[in-house]
């Protein structure tokens, strides 16, 4: 008698949570959830931040380098005098002087001489030791393309973090096309003239 009074007293204590403490904890998680998600918004953003200001970096850097390789190679150009180095296995075509222009500041891959024919994309590419993938054309969301290169009338590249766009109000499946702008968005903007590259980071007031 005493070992079944005994057992019905060890079920009694084994009792899952009552419908208040339930309540209880749903609620505190709730409360730890809000103060949370703020705190990882701000964590985010500090990333994308953190990520283009060391994509600039490592950018700036490898044209400092392909300029200081072509400098210590005796300044090597064409028959047509374009100015060319091997940068690590690439063949990369620099700016020649002109007026407003310094020499020795890569343009691309392809034969050119003047920065009206930069190319961007091809820049990043070159530059890079392991780009992240990058696109002139594709702001899908949902697409394996990190970056988003442009180039605007003034001969100046632009290179965005697609992840710090804006969604596109009329198509939630790409992001807005930041046309250039250098409020829009995190960017960086290399200027083929002179090597000057300047990083942008969205507002977030």
């Amino acid at each position: 008698m005493n070992q079944s009074k005994n057992k019905r007293a060890r079920m009694k204590k084994q009792a899952g949570f009552t419908l208040i403490e339930l309540v209880i904890v749903v609620v505190i998680l709730g409360f730890l959830a809000v103060s949370a998600i703020p705190k990882f918004i701000d964590l985010t953003e500090q990333a994308k931040k953190a990520n283009i200001e060391g994509m600039a970096g490592g950018f700036a850097t490898g044209v400092s380098l392909a300029r200081a390789q072509w400098e210590a190679e005796a300044r090597p150009h064409d028959a047509d005098d374009n100015n060319f180095v091997d940068y690590d296995g690439t063949t990369v075509y620099l700016t020649v002087k002109a007026a407003n222009v310094r020499p020795g500041y890569i343009l691309g891959t392809s034969v050119l001489s003047t920065v009206d024919n930069v190319e961007c994309l091809q820049v990043w590419n070159a530059i890079l030791q392991q780009p992240p993938s990058a696109s002139e054309s594709d702001l899908a969301v949902d697409s394996s393309v990190d970056f988003f290169v442009s180039k605007d009338s003034n001969n100046l590249c632009h290179y965005y973090l697609k992840a710090s766009l804006d969604i596109d109000a009329d198509d939630s499946s790409k992001y807005d096309n930041p046309e250039n702008s250098t409020t829009i968005g995190n960017s960086f903007t290399y200027e083929p003239s002179n090597s000057e590259v300047i990083v942008y980071v969205k507002d977030q007031t």
